[in-house]
């Protein structure tokens, strides 16, 4: 049996506050503050609140189309009856899990892969894929472009206006971001090691850490976020936000149609994440809604008004056990 946490309360002061951090997780307080309507000491006492009782964590996280990083592999997992936790406990320890949730449908587990390259894919899949004994099925689509991403995500509880202030220019759309993906330096990929760990981390704290200045520590940061190469994602329970359904939909959409059905449904407020892939199923998003009673009128008026549609499938999630290659129910 699935054990969640026990339920967790926050006010409205504590979603904006989130809201802020969502749209730039290294935003200034004194911006957060602005937008969250309290004061910067107020704004920063709630934010280290919420970090203690293990409800949000701001972390760095390398975008995989502007770095050397790696590629993306979605795969659903069926477990064999009574099994799916314990596996689920298994993968998420594997560093190349990125994200992990447990769901129900035609699936028991979602899990994004992140490989360096080929070889390392069919070794992580073929021979050494943890818990392998409790698997009865996988289905793997290989991620082939992003259309948005978890990070550029708007929780609308913030105007407009608070859009444009926090978010930086460059994250305003992914092809304004686009560059050749190139190896880090030494110096940017401890960075990256830094902020994975706390995104928030003062480049002082940093500089201290890794025994460099100040000033180079900076450029390298500058570099990473100007060129897109590093963005930050505020991990937080879409719940606690007033987002009670959390799914993904896979959908079979004709190829010549795919470009524009991907940009339509990444459109809609309730998409985190929505990717172009290679299998039956060639359009994938992560996405959230305030009721699950809202589901059928967005599969109605949603999906099925999709240009080029022709088989859809969703996968509830149940409990989130990793996101941006970060432990979440161990924050809880």
């Amino acid at each position: 049996m699935i054990s969640r946490p026990a339920p967790e309360t926050i006010d409205d002061l504590d979603r904006r506050v989130i809201a802020a951090l969502q749209l730039n997780g290294r935003a200034p307080w004194s911006a957060v503050a602005r937008w969250a309507g309290a004061g910067e000491t107020t704004v920063q006492r709630r934010y280290t609140a919420l970090r203690e009782r293990g409800l949000l964590s701001v972390v760095g996280a390398l975008d995989l189309d502007r770095s050397d990083a790696g590629s993306s592999m979605l795969v659903r997992i069926q477990a064999k009856p009574g099994k799916g936790r314990e596996l689920a406990e298994l993968l998420a320890e594997c560093p190349e899990a990125r994200f992990l949730a447990i769901v129900t449908g035609t699936a028991d587990l979602i899990v994004d892969f992140v490989t360096r390259d080929r070889d390392q894919l069919l070794r992580l899949l073929f021979t050494d894929l943890p818990g392998a004994d409790l698997i009865t099925s996988t289905e793997s689509v290989a991620v082939i472009r992003t259309f948005t991403t978890a990070a550029d995500w708007d929780t609308g509880l913030l105007p407009p206006e608070a859009v444009a202030d926090l978010r930086p220019a460059r994250a305003a759309g992914r092809g304004a971001r686009e560059t050749e993906p190139r190896e880090l330096s030494e110096l940017e990929s401890a960075v990256v090691r830094e902020l994975s760990r706390d995104g928030r981390l003062p480049v002082t704290a940093m500089a201290r850490t890794l025994g460099r200045s100040e000033a180079g520590v900076g450029r390298a940061l500058d570099r990473l976020v100007s060129k897109g190469r590093l963005g930050f994602r505020t991990l937080i329970e879409p719940a606690l936000l007033g987002f009670d359904a959390e799914f993904m939909v896979w959908l079979s959409i004709d190829p010549a149609r795919l470009s524009e059905a991907g940009r339509r449904l990444a459109a809609h407020p309730g998409t985190k994440f929505l990717a172009a892939a290679t299998g039956r199923f060639n359009l994938v998003g992560h996405m959230v809604l305030p009721r699950k009673s809202d589901l059928f009128r967005y599969t109605d008026e949603v999906i099925g008004s999709l240009p080029g549609l022709g088989a859809s499938d969703i996968t509830l999630h149940l409990l989130t056990l990793k996101g941006a290659w970060t432990r979440l129910d161990r924050f809880r």
